[in-house]
């Protein structure tokens, strides 16, 4: 049953492979010069005061090319566990009902419960393997240019590289094992439940869509309590900041400079006694906001944060695996029952 599973799917693993390939070899023409460029930026040995604009200059320095790459790695590693579960996961049971073939596959000497079983095992850890090699070469290639941006004040290249950005978070670590397990299971069962491909298809994706944007917006920022601090300001202040008439203001930063790469879920100003602020004291107004600081920090001022320090990184990255896999397993449990006990 193996070996006639691995011939059925011949075809998709040929394409799976050479579509790594390729991606392997263009990251493997461009990775070692972006590499040699970081070493001799000297971000590896700077000191914490100078990091920050080696890091920006870095940064700048690479070309578009290197941002194609950037873009295109990322689009690949997301969108594989879709393309995975809508091409592999929907048709594999709807395509047997569509043509017929069911009816001569489930009456041999092999049982449809092992049938299942085989094709969800084979097919599942293709999909894993094929998704996770993405990551691991884009994480790779990526690895200079997330340094860099997690050290540049206000780096935005090209869409952000904190670790917890969104784009970011999804395309590195072990998510995309979860992804591409869920994606799978998701389109086999939605191809079990409606019986035609292209119908089980649309489904998936839509379903996969939905979950994809539902998780980082409302379930990983809540896996673990977030924290809280406070950070001064000083004359070079480089988070947002917006001044209104009659000394209304706000303040707000992207970064802490005592966590490169923290998750910043909110900011504010606050006074000493943490009381939110959004007028100026009197002696503060200034027509430059950046005069401002010093004052407003000599008013005990300053902008407090709420946040998932760094260090939550690999927790959060096993903790949302964990929830994906879950998924994937009773998504896959219910194709074996389904198929085994009730399809006619």
């Amino acid at each position: 049953m193996t070996w006639l599973t691995w011939r059925q799917f011949r075809p998709q693993a040929v394409s799976a492979l050479a579509a790594l390939a390729v991606f392997a070899i263009l990251l493997g023409a461009t990775g070692p010069h972006l590499a040699s460029m970081y070493r001799g930026s000297g971000i590896a040995g700077c000191r914490s005061g100078a990091c920050g604009q080696l890091a920006a200059n870095f940064l700048l320095a690479l070309s578009g090319a290197y941002t194609v790459v950037f873009m295109l790695g990322i689009a690949a590693v997301i969108l594989a566990p879709a393309v995975i579960g809508v091409f592999w996961g929907a048709p594999l049971v709807a395509r047997e009902f569509e043509t017929g073939t069911f009816r001569l596959a489930w009456i041999q000497s092999i049982t449809r419960s092992r049938w299942m079983a085989v094709k969800l095992a084979v097919l599942g850890l293709a999909s894993i393997a094929v998704t996770e090699g993405l990551s691991l070469l884009y994480g790779w290639w990526a690895a200079p240019i997330g340094q860099a941006a997690r050290l540049a004040p206000g780096s935005n290249f090209p869409l952000g590289m904190s670790p917890f950005g969104l784009l970011a978070f999804d395309a590195h670590g072990i998510v995309p094992v979860g992804y591409a397990a869920f994606g799978f299971t998701l389109g086999v069962a939605a191809g079990v439940l409606i019986r035609r491909a292209l119908p089980a298809m649309a489904v998936t994706l839509v379903i996969f869509a939905a979950v994809q944007v539902a998780v980082p917006l409302a379930v990983r920022p809540n896996l673990f309590p977030a924290e809280h601090t406070t950070q001064s300001l000083t004359a070079n202040f480089s988070g947002q900041q917006q001044v209104g008439r009659g000394g209304a203001f706000s303040l707000g930063i992207d970064r802490l400079d005592s966590q490169p790469g923290a998750w910043i879920f909110s900011s504010q100003a606050v006074n000493a006694a943490g009381q939110p602020v959004s007028v100026m004291p009197a002696a503060c107004v200034n027509p430059s906001a950046g005069d401002s600081m010093p004052c407003l920090a000599s008013h005990g001022i300053v902008v407090a944060v709420t946040y998932q320090p760094t260090s939550r990184y690999w927790p959060i990255q096993w903790t949302e695996t964990g929830i994906y896999l879950a998924l994937a397993a009773l998504l896959a449990g219910f194709c074996y029952w389904r198929v085994g006990r009730r399809l006619p």
